[in-house]
């Protein structure tokens, strides 16, 4: 075997080290994601559960938790992907390694945009979700918004426009997907909600 030939071989055995130590990163990525968005979760319900909100008055902006410096606004659950998070007021790159995180509007307005990481612990079986799936979203004070799977779409990083359409949907999740070239959008209708 020539040079440039042991040069291919030990280039090659470089790559598939380096595809594998990636992979390797992403699961305990995500994996670290989830605890501690189960660690937040523990902090974060109890409070939840011992508000008393005022029946039907809805503040202008939606209230939060502060935990570990980060301030919450409430849970999100999807039983059809067995998924109970805590959402995080506010979008941040940072805050978005740890949970999912409000991008846009209000569960009070129906204009609520929510984004994760696609991590299987996350937003990463929103793929997988049918119509007429149900979505809770419960603020922390103890308010129950139901909403139901309406449409499932793929949008460009670039429509944001699009991902925005506060006109026709209440609630708006998006994650993206593997590679990042696009945005799986699950728009969902408000059902009802449980004022405490």
């Amino acid at each position: 075997m020539n040079h440039r030939g042991r040069t291919l071989i030990i280039l090659g055995l470089l790559l598939i080290a380096a595809a594998i130590g990636l992979v390797v990163f992403n699961l305990w990525d995500d994996r670290r994601a989830a605890e501690t968005s189960e660690a937040v979760l523990e902090e974060l319900l109890p409070d939840i559960i011992d508000k008393d909100a005022p029946e039907g008055i809805y503040p202008d902006e939606m209230p939060s938790i502060e935990i570990d410096g980060q301030k919450y606004i409430g849970v999100i659950s999807i039983p059809a992907i067995g998924i109970d998070l805590p959402v995080n007021g506010e979008w941040s790159y940072p805050a978005l390694k740890n949970s999912p995180c409000r991008y846009f509007g209000s569960a009070y307005t129906d204009d609520l945009v929510l984004c994760a990481h696609n991590y299987n612990w996350h937003f990463g079986k929103l793929k997988t979700l049918s119509y007429g799936d149900t979505v809770l979203f419960t603020d922390v004070s103890g308010n129950v918004f139901t909403y139901e799977v309406s449409e499932i779409e793929v949008l460009r990083p670039t429509s944001v426009e699009e991902m925005l359409d506060a006109q026709e949907w209440d609630l708006t999740l998006f994650t993206c997907t593997i590679g990042g070239a696009t945005r799986v959008t699950v728009r969902c209708t408000r059902l009802s909600n449980n004022l405490n």
